[in-house]
């Protein structure tokens, strides 16, 4: 109790100074007391009974709008603000101005600093930046006595934790916990030509450590891994980055305090963007800046990856790409992150190094302490904290099973994808990263079926010119050595975005404007990838489709583009194609009752599965609620698919399976016996997927889907796992 009352009287001593120096009536201390409430903890000028009693949620009010965005916010006239909320109990009807900075910590807002005035008048730049540095002290103060605790209690029991995969996998183990942060302990220079000097010291020493970095043989060898590299070392070399910091030390800060200020103000403009790039640029900036504040320091690594225990899970916040190669390789089993996606930079080095990794996880950092033991099922996107005996030895007896299953597949890396009856199915996966190509050649497939070209422009930090896409298409034809490759042109806006496009807001993006739209919107970008794909191409074979047809129009709009491009390369006398095949995505339901109309015009369809059906049951697949509501085997989708393999046999026109349902043993059955017969899959499916079709006899099973005996009902998951049981298929 008696400390309680210490660290009390200390809050109100500080607010008071704070008032008292910067000429305020009112400065308050408000601290969060669990995820989504703040609580006055101590003020001077508002009524002091309103301590410990008033209380605003996160985005309630002004104090709540600072701890939402975690940014500064600066009025003169307060009350005219519309998340203005008025407590009758502070006493705070006589106040006009009004400042609130966050109180921040390890990059989260544990708190809200504020100052207000009965006058209307708004404050400078130099007194938002005392008060930053001052809530920068009241931070490490709470730190150090304990003050602010998180506020979810670590589990002791079982859990089960849901997020999303970002790289395939399964591994058991024990959470290391990712802390870069370092605690700034020394704030006010005493000498600023030292902390200058500090300053560029460190700047020197962290550009050449990342630079040695890259040189490392894990990661030296070409693939989206160094791109994603190359752009952080761009970073680390930022002039502007330096210079906020040399700025910031002018005002009086040391180099550390210096670093975590721009940290603070970079993180408080970056936090909460919709825009995918943005994030990853914090991300970049949160592990330069952390990296740096080592240096400074003298901790070269963070102290968990200087001792990994064996089969550690790594748990972080967030993290740079960097970040994850400080950690030795051998001892690493999995990676959970709160944040991320698919396409951030730390996974694609994850995948790069082969580490399964599960992302969006809600708050895991809070939930979760070092040594806990925990399953990390990467390919179901599922955590399993402190797991049951029960849940252990399952996964313990799946690994063994995946390990006689790598076997097996392994066995028929070699082996051609033919049924028992001899009918021969194309299988081909999905890639859009030059590490996706490796894992082609290594799977057994026999082509790619479907490239996804965005992903490289997601992680270069400008557009690639033109002689840069044709040097990375070329490069990826050059790795197919021969085998087919279907090249989707940019399938981008949703929540994939380029850094230099300007992101619109959409009630509802996955819908809205991106891939072929953005293209014929912006014919140039399209002109630019085309032509490049044909400079790529000359004298051998290129198959390109447009994503996210939705009328026939559409298609012919972007067919004319390439029409163009090509007659411009056959005019400067440049070598063309060996041969070229132009296809469409079908994803959208509107063009499966136009097919009649638009095979004629093209050589091949790729079906998109994953899109087709999230549209076609209007049912969001990232939405755990009803994303597995729905799914291929009821009677709808069923005769939708039925309709496309039939239409597209009629004309003579190819049609691929692409997407997640090609790839699952069960659902690629039941799509052969529609009719289909090329799958374009994820490179670890190709043996599952593979070992399937070798069991299967296609043409009883085409037969039975027409007439199944009469104990099956083919409208349901169940209907198809109990034929494929009566057909004796390996699944």
């Amino acid at each position: 109790m008696a400390d309680r009352a210490d660290r009390q009287t200390r809050l109100d001593k500080i607010v008071e100074l704070i008032a008292t120096s910067m000429n305020t009536a009112v400065c308050s201390v408000y601290l969060k007391r669990d995820v989504d409430t703040l609580e006055l903890c101590a003020t001077e000028g508002l009524n002091p009974s309103s301590v410990h009693k008033t209380t605003l949620k996160v985005g309630q009010g002004l104090v709540g709008d600072v701890a939402l965005h975690a940014r500064p916010l600066n009025l003169a006239e307060a009350k005219s603000h519309p998340r203005f909320v008025y407590r009758p109990e502070t006493g705070e009807e006589a106040f006009q101005s009004f400042v609130g900075v966050p109180i921040l910590s390890g990059g989260t807002v544990i708190g809200v600093l504020v100052v207000q005035n009965t006058s209307h008048r708004s404050f400078v730049d130099e007194e938002i930046e005392a008060l930053q540095t001052v809530a920068m002290v009241l931070s490490e103060m709470l730190a150090a006595e304990g003050q602010f605790r998180a506020v979810d209690e670590n589990p002791t029991g079982p859990s089960r934790l849901v997020g999303y995969a970002l790289t395939e996998g399964l591994a058991i183990g024990q959470v290391v916990m990712h802390e870069p942060r370092v605690a700034v302990e020394s704030l006010i220079a005493e000498d600023l030509d030292v902390e200058f000097s500090r300053l560029e010291a460190g700047i020197y020493e962290l550009r050449r450590a990342v630079d040695e970095m890259l040189r490392t043989e894990d990661v030296s060898h070409a693939g989206d891994h160094l791109d994603v590299l190359e752009t952080y070392r761009m970073f680390a070399n930022d002039e502007g980055w330096f210079t906020r910091m040399r700025e910031a030390v002018r005002t009086g800060l040391t180099a550390e305090a210096a670093v975590e200020r721009v940290q603070n103000d970079i993180r408080a403009r970056l936090t909460g963007q919709r825009d995918v790039y943005l994030q990853e640029r914090l991300h970049d900036f949160e592990d330069l800046s952390n990296r740096l504040l080592r240096v400074l320091v003298g901790k070269t690594l963070t102290a968990s990856a200087e001792k990994l225990p064996k089969d550690a899970i790594l748990v972080a916040r967030n993290m740079g790409p960097a970040e994850l190669l400080d950690y030795e390789r051998q001892n690493l089993r999995g990676l959970v992150i709160e944040e991320g996606t698919a396409s951030a930079h730390v996974s694609i080095v994850a995948r790069a190094l082969g580490i399964p990794t599960i992302g969006r996880i809600v708050n895991i950092v809070n939930l979760v302490t070092d040594g806990q033991s925990i399953v990390v099922d990467a390919d179901a996107g599922i955590c399993y904290l402190n797991p049951s005996a029960d849940v252990l030895d399952s996964y313990n007896e799946r690994t063994k099973l995946m390990a006689r299953r790598q076997k097996q597949y392994a066995r028929l890396k070699k082996q051609p994808a033919i049924t028992r009856d001899g009918t021969k199915i194309d299988l081909a996966v999905n890639a859009g990263l030059v590490v996706d190509v490796n894992n082609m050649i290594d799977s057994g497939a026999e082509g790619i079926g479907l490239f996804r070209t965005e992903l490289q422009f997601m992680i270069s930090a400008k557009l690639p010119k033109t002689k840069e896409q044709t040097a990375f298409y070329s490069r990826v034809m050059d790795m197919v050595d021969g085998h087919p490759i279907v090249f989707r042109t940019l399938d981008i806006g949703g929540d994939k975005v380029l850094p230099y496009m300007r992101q619109m807001q959409e009630e509802n993006p996955a819908m809205g404007w991106r891939a072929i739209r953005i293209a014929l919107d912006r014919p140039g970008l399209l002109r630019i990838q085309i032509r490049a794909l044909l400079n790529a191409a000359q004298g051998r074979d290129l198959q390109i489709m447009f994503p996210m047809i939705a009328v026939v129009d559409e298609f012919l709009a972007a067919r004319e583009i390439l029409d163009k491009e090509l007659a411009r390369l056959k005019k400067l006398g440049q070598k063309a194609p060996e041969s070229l095949k132009v296809g469409a995505m079908l994803e959208v339901p509107s063009l499966v009752w136009q097919l009649d109309e638009l095979l004629p015009h093209l050589d091949f369809v790729s079906v998109g599965t994953n899109d087709l059906l999230q549209f076609f049951f209007a049912s969001d697949r990232g939405n755990p609620r009803v994303g597995e509501r729905y799914d291929l085997f009821s009677s709808a989708p069923l005769a939708m698919m039925q309709h496309i393999a039939d239409t597209c046999k009629r004309h003579d026109k190819l049609a691929t399976i692409c997407g997640e349902y090609g790839g699952r043993p069960l659902e690629a059955m039941a799509l052969l016996g529609l009719g289909f017969s090329k799958l374009s899959v994820p490179p670890t499916s190709v043996g599952p997927v593979k070992r399937m079709i070798r069991s299967l006899n296609l043409k009883k099973l085409q037969d039975l889907m027409k007439n199944p005996p009469p104990h099956i009902t083919l409208d349901s998951r169940e209907g198809f796992e109990n034929l494929a049981e009566f057909l004796r298929v390996k699944l």
